[in-house]
């Protein structure tokens, strides 16, 4: 990223909290593991929003989708108790390997970056399967919010998400790169639904189909990819 880089579309905002479309690539900040001069999310909000912008939330540097930020401390600790509320729905969509025929419950703990095992549950749906080649495109909720949850739960049920360097199949993966330009992660958040604070308004918050997901979506399914 570059100082001339444009700010982050936004999807939904309102007094204190917008949700941004973060693309594939971009960190959500950065830290002391990272280059210095990295451009982060988080950065980008700042100057077009203002010094006081938190991430309500992480998406791995690979995945797209919506993003929440908040503004200032009490508005942050407010949209995290919405976001773990039990009403609030995060739905990304995946390609993965192998076809799914139908949908998956998954219930399989998962270590902690200080590798205490903590409970996860997501739920894997089809919406679309190929036989040529193999794979599936996912629908994938998550009913907690552990690191790596989609990819880590993808792999666990021998459906790895397409184009995951750390989980997945390296030799598949760069076979669906070299065929149908799929050159990033295959993994898309694209859905959050959530009850903003205060007013108690159900919100939608959807991320479009990045170009560089869906073009490789299309070459794959053709018309399957609309549906």
């Amino acid at each position: 990223m570059t100082a001339a880089d444009p700010a982050l579309p936004t999807v939904w905002a309102s007094g204190d909290a917008p949700a941004v479309d973060k693309p594939s690539g971009l960190l959500v900040h950065t830290s002391s593991f990272t280059r210095t001069r990295e451009r982060a999310a988080v950065t980008l909000v700042r100057e077009a929003h203002g010094p006081d912008w938190s991430p309500v939330h992480r998406l791995d540097r690979a995945t797209s989708g919506v993003l929440l930020f908040a503004r200032g401390p009490e508005a942050l600790r407010t949209w995290q108790e919405a976001l773990a509320a039990e009403s609030t729905r995060r739905l990304y969509l995946a390609l993965v390997r192998g076809q799914v025929k139908g949908p998956l419950d998954v219930d399989h703990a998962l270590d902690d970056d200080r590798g205490v095992r903590r409970d996860a549950r997501s739920r894997i749906e089809p919406v679309w399967t190929r036989a040529e080649p193999r794979c599936s495109l996912v629908g994938v909720e998550v009913f907690t919010g552990r690191t790596h949850q989609v990819r880590r739960h993808c792999a666990h049920v021998s459906h790895h998400v397409i184009g995951d360097a750390n989980y997945g199949k390296g030799p598949l993966n760069r076979e669906y790169r070299a065929r149908y330009g799929l050159a990033r992660l295959a993994l898309h958040a694209e859905r959050l639904v959530i009850t903003e604070p205060g007013s108690g308004v159900v919100l939608e918050l959807v991320s479009p189909m990045p170009d560089d997901l869906a073009g490789p979506l299309s070459r794959i399914a053709g018309d399957a990819t609309a549906a």
